[in-house]
């Protein structure tokens, strides 16, 4: 199975000096669901922002086949899909439908193969018919659907998605989990939501201080009582019914 990130020691540092990012090296196969966690500050959204060049740092990075690199942007982001944590960083337009078809638009497509990809996106997502609502009507979980649909509407090879079951009651957890295992592009879900991890992904990451501090197994990772004591992600919950999803 071929890798859709390469990854080997990547470093980034803000612009203030705060290093977020200390040799980070890691690989994910085509296909995969990876659960990407750790404590607030161990750098998971910085990575992500990295995988289709918003931020550049120093290493060597390949994502979808193509090094991460000024000349490759725009052919990068129409294969990474990214879902950020606050959907109004992702819609700002006055429809659903516009926003949905923004990217397509600028990739150049015919009016009614956007047309059948807006509304394919929206279905995929549980919100057919939602093209004409104003984006600011929308509640959290609708505009985290409709942030997520934004990117379906690619075809994305990868997406990547930061926190997407934050501030969602039980319902709307659920019903991002069902969206999500029902697509089959490569996932890297970076997230707190250890619930999410155990019945999503195969696979789990823990970063911590920049750093990669264990990958394996999902059902291995959470059942590492010391390991996620140590990284700050020991819930009570997680001796027993988190480590079932994976056996």
């Amino acid at each position: 199975m071929s890798d859709v990130v390469r990854c080997h020691d990547l470093h980034f540092s803000y612009p203030d000096g705060r290093k977020a990012l200390r040799g980070i090296t890691l690989d994910i196969s085509a296909g995969g669901k990876v659960g990407l966690i750790g404590p607030n500050g161990a750098g998971k959204s910085t990575f992500l922002l990295h995988l289709n060049g918003l931020l550049t740092g120093a290493g060597d990075l390949e994502v979808c086949g193509l090094a991460v690199e000024k000349r490759n942007l725009t052919r990068l982001r129409q294969r990474v899909g990214l879902v950020f944590q606050n959907p109004d960083d992702q819609l700002f337009l006055s429809t659903v439908a516009e926003d949905v078809a923004f990217g397509l638009i600028h990739a150049a497509l015919g009016e009614s193969e956007v047309k059948d990809r807006v509304d394919h996106a929206l279905n995929a997502v549980g919100l057919p018919g939602f093209g004409t609502r104003a984006t600011h009507t929308l509640s959290l979980g609708e505009k985290k659907r409709v942030s997520l649909a934004t990117v379906l509407s690619m075809d994305c090879e990868l997406l990547a998605l930061d926190e997407p079951t934050s501030g969602l009651d039980p319902r709307g957890r659920g019903e991002v989990l069902r969206m999500l295992r029902s697509i089959p592009a490569t996932q890297l879900v970076a997230t707190h939501d250890l619930e999410l991890v155990a019945a999503l992904c195969e696979r789990c990451i823990v970063m911590d201080e920049g750093r990669v501090v264990a990958q394996g197994a999902t059902g291995e990772i959470l059942s590492d009582v010391d390991l996620l004591r140590r990284h700050g992600l020991l819930f009570s919950v997680l001796a027993g019914p988190l480590c079932e999803g994976h056996s």
